[in-house]
């Protein structure tokens, strides 16, 4: 796997916990683990694995939410099907991860085919309009589809998001910087000519990711359900697109710059969100909402970059409410 899919495991499962007093007695989420219903959904490059929680043709307007990576697959997203009682919850895995079909064709790793994926889905499922959200590689992709101003599209949450390489890898560098010396002294080393060892390069690895990425352990039913999907998924989707590295990108994204993009934003529907820790740093993304005519901005407290995992019981409620406003608002 990945360098970062090492978390939840070694250093990181002792560590997390401690970082999050407090977690193991968190209220259990009414997670829908089993779709109310699945399907395979043709693509330019393969067929998608897409599941639905909730009716969709119920009063409220579905959401559709982006996994990152690129490669995550939607298992991190579970705690969302806590809100399909609500309205209908739609997941899907991008070509190349989780059960989607993996051609492991690097003709298909291109923005706009993965920004195609989005319409696909909901021509599938026949939906009219939508809510859209999408966390770090899948805000990148909620920025690019909020930017084409759909007419499906109600209301769009942008959490966590890669907008350009360029300030990704700058905030990565400044809380580099902030870990304790001998962590940053090993990272320096594992990017040399002559590296530490594995193990003493992935806990340092872990060091950043745990401040950072996610601070807690995380709900045991979605650990259990991530050993349901296929070994190794997303793998090379993430190292053709970014690299192996964390904080160097290598892969196609290099150049990535979606900070155009913000200017064909319809602020009055785009929400921002980062967590409190985030990688992707609150000032930054903050910035990005401000260069948003009408935008909101919303920083969770607690929450490092896996915000469902770290605070769910902050998140939802703001997703939910969001949701509301803008259907009514839109109607």
């Amino acid at each position: 796997m990945t360098r970062r899919a090492l978390i939840g495991s070694g250093l990181a499962a002792l560590v997390a916990p401690t970082i999050a007093a407090g977690a193991e007695t968190r209220p259990a989420l009414p997670l829908q683990l089993k779709p109310d219903r699945e399907l395979m959904v043709p693509v330019e490059g393969g067929r998608l694995y897409v599941r639905i929680n909730g009716d969709l043709s119920g009063p409220r307007l579905p959401l559709v939410y982006l996994h990152g990576g690129p490669g995550s697959g939607h298992a991190g997203l579970l705690a969302l099907t806590a809100l399909a009682e609500e309205r209908a919850i739609i997941l899907y895995d991008q070509l190349d991860s989780g059960r989607s079909d993996a051609p492991a064709d690097p003709r298909n790793w291109r923005v706009e085919r993965f920004v195609d994926e989005i319409d696909a889905v909901r021509r599938a499922l026949g939906v009219e309009r939508w809510h859209l959200g999408g966390g770090s590689w899948g805000g990148t992709l909620a920025l690019e589809y909020g930017a084409r101003r759909p007419a499906a599209l109600a209301g769009l949450i942008i959490q966590s998001p890669l907008v350009s390489t360029r300030s990704w890898i700058a905030d990565a560098n400044v809380l580099r910087r902030e870990l304790p010396a001998q962590w940053r002294a090993t990272l320096d080393a594992c990017e040399g000519a002559v590296r530490p060892s594995s193990d003493q390069c992935v806990a340092a690895d872990e060091a950043y990711l745990i401040r950072h990425v996610w601070r807690t352990p995380g709900d045991p039913r979605i650990a259990d359900y991530r050993k349901t999907m296929p070994p190794n998924a997303g793998e090379a989707v993430y190292n053709g697109m970014w690299g192996p590295v964390e904080f160097r990108a290598t892969g196609t994204l290099r150049d990535y710059d979606g900070e155009p993009l913000l200017a064909r934003l319809d602020g009055r529907r785009t929400l921002f969100v980062a967590g409190e820790h985030d990688e992707a740093r609150p000032a930054t993304v903050a910035g990005f909402a401000r260069r948003v005519s009408g935008a909101q901005y919303r920083t969770i407290s607690g929450a490092a970059h896996a915000i469902l995992r770290d605070a769910p019981e902050r998140y939802l409620p703001l997703i939910s409410g969001w949701c509301r406003r803008h259907e009514a608002a839109t109607a």
